[in-house]
């Protein structure tokens, strides 16, 4: 028998969190050990819950969700963070993006896909497909491009000619499948120089380096 899927819930409405324990606790595979109500108290909670998942909202009144994460995953050994969210086109999502979170989930989400998310999130599986990714980026507008597409040029100067080509092609939405075959290599090699770039840029994701290829302005 595998381990359930600890899961700790922030959200500053005890609605909001009753709704998602309740969902959450139907399934065997997955408990809720813990809730938080604002990001303050996510530190604490994670110390003494322990969580493998945080479903952590956005939008709370003392820390909000994008500060909370962008601290938990500076953390060693960080549990992954899957944000709630209203609207799925937001520069807050995106920001949670990029400081780490796995993917994120509408309030709405039907319940057997939050199950779903958060296992395979536990799992280290992605929850987000490439085409959402791209949809994600191609939507929402960005400030700062200037001094973060200087840094985003500069990181990649870090990787081989064959990974920034791969990292290039995760940006622009591409499965491995289709970078394999628009570059020639199996799907194995693809992945290998996708794990060497995220380990050569200290990156949590895929979702983090196409974030980067996109603000290095390469998949235009």
């Amino acid at each position: 028998m595998t381990e359930p899927v600890r899961v700790l819930v922030v959200d500053d409405d005890p609605l909001v969190r009753a709704g998602l324990a309740m969902v959450l606790g139907g399934s065997s595979d997955v408990v809720v050990v813990g809730e938080a109500a604002d990001g303050s108290e996510v530190p604490a909670a994670v110390d003494a819950c322990r969580p493998d998942v945080v479903l952590m909202d956005i939008r709370m009144p003392h820390l909000d969700g994008l500060a909370a994460t962008e601290r938990l995953r500076a953390r060693p050994d960080p549990p992954e963070v899957v944000v709630l969210t209203t609207f799925d086109a937001d520069e807050h999502v995106l920001r949670a993006l990029r400081a780490g979170a796995s993917g994120f989930l509408l309030k709405h989400t039907p319940p057997a896909e939050i199950l779903a998310a958060v296992t395979r999130v536990a799992a280290g599986e992605p929850i987000l497909s490439p085409s959402v990714t791209r949809r994600l980026i191609a939507h929402v507008s960005d400030t700062g491009t200037t001094a973060r597409r200087d840094q985003a040029l500069a990181a990649l100067d870090r990787l081989s000619e064959r990974e920034r080509e791969v990292a290039v092609a995760v940006g622009r939405g591409r499965s491995n499948a289709q970078i394999a075959a628009e570059l020639f290599m199996s799907v194995a090699t693809v992945k290998a120089h996708v794990s060497r770039a995220l380990t050569k840029l200290d990156l949590n994701n895929r979702t983090q380096l196409a974030l980067l290829a996109h603000d290095a302005g390469l998949t235009g």
